[in-house]
């Protein structure tokens, strides 16, 4: 029998978070190779530190011709990436970085598996649903991310324009009969201007937004707020510490709440399984919940490098099931095509809708007109009812 009065913790980091930027840019350029060309191939990585970015990996288009003239434009989605998350500090600015483009075509080798439509690497992924919130996302994960979105809109607005780019939040949630009843913990760090600014003041410009976000009742005379423990957070982004891609995959996903598989998200093209995979997991576990099937699923899928069919399914229910996990299993795999192609057309994922997941998770958002967060739409509904 699951646990069900306990304390559990999640975190989230900013877009202006090193790691985040860096995702951004992998992100970025990623939409802009398949806005050319929705078959482009794309494996990219970021390193940012002061006043410097570096892009490195594969990247391959059907016309070779093209990719040279394409290897312009880089320089450029840098430089509006950074300034869109709002970096103009003397040792981190827009304008006045160093860009290092150490980007180059794809592996013959690793092309001629995806060409066959099989997996671009082995791996495992996983996906999770959980019906404690209306978005079927773990509570503390999800408001870790809309205590920083709400925080960046208002400072982009220029309703706080004291508040800077970097920023990391954190919320201790306690359960009561397996559901959220109260924030005991919170920690804010977030980077500001003004040195003279006290962790009271900073308190006092972000307490409000957070308890917009927050549901009615969670914060209590109880809850315990850290907000700029350290003091000051003047210096911040990637001069104040390096920031690589990929590096934040549990605040990407669940929040520790479930298990993550071997690999990160940004950069990668949706032939990808580390990605696509990924997002395939979530759908399905997400359709499972909300299908009634179960309370809370976890859902594994599993890949070889060139073989397109899954090696395996996995599903566990957490004692929550409503039917047996066999049938769930045969279920999914009958109700979508888990090849990688399959994927990609079953979830529309070759378009360039991706740098607007580098930030604030990729799961728990609503499904956008464009198709971005299609892995997040509930229309797989009737078939698993259906298919069980």
């Amino acid at each position: 029998m699951a646990r069900q009065n306990y304390l559990f913790t999640s975190e989230s980091v900013s877009e202006g978070h090193p790691d985040k930027v860096c995702d951004r840019i992998s992100d970025a350029i990623l939409d802009a190779f398949l806005t050319e060309e929705a078959n482009a191939r794309v494996a990219c990585e970021t390193f940012a530190t002061t006043n410097c970015v570096v892009v490195g990996g594969e990247v391959g288009l059907s016309d070779k011709s093209r990719l040279a003239d394409f290897m312009g434009r880089i320089d450029g989605i840098v430089r509006d990436c950074v300034r869109d998350i709002g970096y103009e500090q003397d040792a981190f600015h827009w304008n006045t970085l160093q860009l290092h483009n150490m980007l180059h075509p794809q592996s013959a080798h690793i092309a001629q598996g995806v060409d066959r439509d099989g997996a671009g690497d082995q791996g495992i992924m996983f996906g999770y649903a959980v019906d404690e919130t209306p978005e079927f996302m773990p509570a503390p994960i999800l408001y870790a991310h809309a205590i920083l979105k709400r925080l960046a809109e208002a400072r982009k607005s220029g309703a706080e324009p004291t508040l800077g780019p970097d920023a990391k939040s954190q919320l201790t949630l306690r359960y009561e009969d397996g559901k959220p009843v109260e924030v005991t913990q919170l920690v804010l760090s977030t980077q500001h201007r003004d040195e003279t600014q006290s962790s009271a003041d900073i308190r006092a410009i972000v307490e409000p937004y957070i308890r917009q976000v927050l549901p009615e009742g969670w914060l209590t005379e109880a809850t315990e707020w850290w907000v700029n423990p350290t003091g000051t957070f003047v210096i911040g982004g990637p001069d104040g510490d390096a920031g690589l891609t990929g590096r934040k995959i549990i605040v990407d996903t669940y929040g520790g709440a479930a298990p993550h598989g071997g690999g990160a998200f940004s950069g990668k093209d949706p032939t990808k399984v580390d990605r696509s995979a990924a997002y395939a997991a979530r759908y399905l576990a997400k359709n499972v919940v909300a299908a009634g099937l179960a309370r809370r699923c976890t859902l594994q899928l599993s890949y070889a490098i060139g073989v397109a069919k899954p090696l395996s399914i996995y599903v566990d229910t957490h004692d929550t099931g409503q039917v047996p996990e066999s049938a769930i299993e045969k279920a999914v795999a009958k109700c979508m095509d888990l090849t990688p192609r399959g994927i990609r057309e079953h979830l529309n994922l070759a378009r360039p809708i991706y740098a607007r997941t580098a930030a604030y998770g990729h799961f728990g958002r609503a499904p956008e007109g464009d198709g971005g967060f299609s892995w997040e739409q509930t229309n797989l509904v009737d078939a698993l009812k259906k298919s069980v």
